[in-house]
C-alpha cells in the first residue's frame, strides 16, 4: 500500500528484550507503508537502530520476581508518568504497548481515555490464569496482537463481554524465522558434535534460580540415561556468561557424563540433537519449530507451586500442548519430576522412531499454523485500526 503523505507518529514502549525484537520488525513493517513514521518511547538496540528514539535504557524496564520490582518501583513510576504527561501533550497517531503488561496496559489505559488508539502486543497469559485482568485489557486497549491462535479464540469467547475489545493473531516471529525443516547434520557438523549415535540437549533454565533448582536435576538424569544407553551424549547451552560458570561448577560432579556445555546457541544445541529435555517456558516453542521430541519438566517452591496450581485454568504448562491443545509432550512437574521418570520418558522417545515421526508431522503442521509473518502482520492489523490498511488482515 503506497504511503499516504502524511507522517505516521507511533508511541511504543518495549520493556524486555523479547520485545525489542517485535517492536523492531513491526517498525520495519510499518515504514513499508509510512516511510516518513516517527516512532518515539522506550525501546531496545533493534528499535533504536530502526529509528525509534528511546526517551530511556529499556533495561530500566526490565525488572523481574516480586521483591525487584518492589525496590525499583519509584523509579518506574517516573518513568511511566513521564511517558504519560509526554503522549498526552503530544498525542501519537497510535500508542503500542508490547509486552510487559503490568507497566503498559496502565500507561494504555490511560492514554486510551484521552482518545488515543492503543493496542498491546502480546497477550497476558488471561488464558491461564487472573482471568480477571480481561476487564482491564479492555479498559486499554483497542487491539490486542496475539502470538498464538488459542489466544486470539480467547478473546472472541469473551467478546460479549467485552465488545469493543479485538484481537487478531499475527503469528510468533519465531515461526517465520526458524526453517520448516531442521538440519541435523549440518548443526552437528557447526559443534563438532559427531561422536554420538544419539543426542540430547539439556535446557534447565535461563535464570540462576531455574538453574539452582534445575540443572543438578538433569545431570543426574543425563548420568541415569547415560549408564542404560552408552552412546548417549549430551549438550547444554548457557544462556550467558553468569549461567555458564553456574552450570559449569554443577558439571565437575559429573565427570562420568559426556556433556558439552555451549555458550549461548541454544537453537543451534537444540537443532543439533534427537531429543530436548528442557525446563517449562518459551524456549518449549522454539525446541517446537525445530520439530524436536521433548519432555518438559519445572519444579518451584511448594508454596508458589500451591498458589499457582490453584489459579491456572488451564491443564498444561507447555506451549506445544496448548497449542495442539492435547499432550503431545510429557510434562513432568514438582514431585513428578523425578530422575527415574525424567530418564524413562527421555529413552522412551529416544527408542520409538515411529511416534518421533508421527510427533514431528503434528509440529509441523502447528509451525505453519502460527507462521503467519508476524511483523507485517501486526502492522496491517495496527493500519487498519488506524482505517489506512487493506480490508483483510492475515
Amino acid at each position: 500500500m503506497p504511503s499516504t503523505g502524511k507522517v505516521l507518529r507511533i508511541g511504543i514502549v518495549a520493556g524486555e528484550a523479547s520485545g525489542d525484537i517485535l517492536g523492531a520488525g513491526l517498525i520495519s513493517a510499518l515504514r513499508q507503508y509510512h516511510p516518513d513514521i516517527v516512532v518515539e518511547g522506550i525501546g531496545g538496540p533493534l528499535m533504536i537502530a530502526e529509528g525509534c528514539n528511546s526517551f530511556f535504557a529499556q533495561d530500566r524496564l526490565a525488572v523481574m520476581g516480586l521483591i525487584e520490582p518492589l525496590k525499583r518501583l519509584p523509579e518506574l513510576l517516573r518513568i511511566r508518568r513521564f511517558l504519560r504527561e509526554h503522549f498526552l501533550a503530544n498525542p501519537p497517531d497510535v500508542f503500542i504497548g508490547i509486552d510487559s503488561p503490568d507497566f503498559n496496559l496502565t500507561l494504555e489505559q490511560s492514554l486510551h481515555e484521552a482518545g488515543v488508539k492503543t493496542v498491546h502486543y502480546v497477550s497476558p497469559s488471561v488464558w491461564a490464569w487472573r482471568q480477571g485482568r480481561l476487564k482491564k485489557i479492555a479498559r486499554a486497549a483497542d487491539l490486542v496482537l496475539t502470538l498464538f491462535p488459542f489466544e486470539e479464540a480467547f478473546y472472541r469467547d469473551h467478546s460479549k463481554d467485552y465488545p469493543l475489545l479485538r484481537a487478531v493473531c499475527v503469528g510468533h516471529p519465531l515461526a517465520d524465522s526458524i526453517p520448516m525443516e531442521t538440519d541435523i547434520a549440518a548443526a552437528r557438523a557447526q559443534l563438532s558434535f559427531t561422536v554420538c549415535s544419539q543426542a540430547v540437549a539439556l535446557l534447565p533454565g535461563s535464570r540462576a534460580g531455574e538453574v539452582d533448582r534445575m540443572g543438578r536435576l538433569f545431570l543426574d538424569v543425563a548420568r541415569w540415561c547415560a549408564r542404560k544407553h552408552k552412546n548417549l551424549c549430551f549438550v547444554m547451552p548457557a544462556a550467558n556468561a553468569a549461567r555458564e560458570k553456574q552450570l559449569r561448577d554443577l558439571l565437575v560432579a559429573y565427570p562420568d557424563v559426556h556433556v558439552r556445555l555451549v555458550s549461548g546457541q541454544s537453537q543451534l544445541c537444540m537443532a543439533a540433537s534427537d531429543a530436548v529435555l528442557m525446563a517449562s517456558g518459551t524456549t518449549t516453542l522454539e525446541a517446537m519449530l525445530l520439530k524436536k521430541p521433548m519432555v518438559v519438566a519445572y519444579k518451584m517452591s511448594a508454596i508458589s507451586h500451591a498458589i499457582i496450581s490453584r489459579l491456572l485454568k488451564v491443564p498444561y504448562v507447555s506451549l506445544p500442548n496448548l497449542l495442539a491443545n492435547e499432550k503431545l509432550v510429557p510434562e513432568l512437574l514438582q514431585d513428578k519430576a523425578t530422575v527415574e521418570n525424567l530418564g524413562n520418558a527421555l529413552l522412551a522417545i529416544l527408542a520409538d522412531s515411529h511416534q518421533t515421526a508421527i510427533l514431528k508431522k503434528r509440529f509441523a503442521d502447528l509451525h505453519q499454523d502460527i507462521r503467519r509473518n508476524a511483523s507485517e502482520s501486526a502492522a496491517k492489523a495496527i493500519l487498519q485500526l488506524l482505517g489506512q490498511a487493506p480490508q483483510s488482515v492475515p
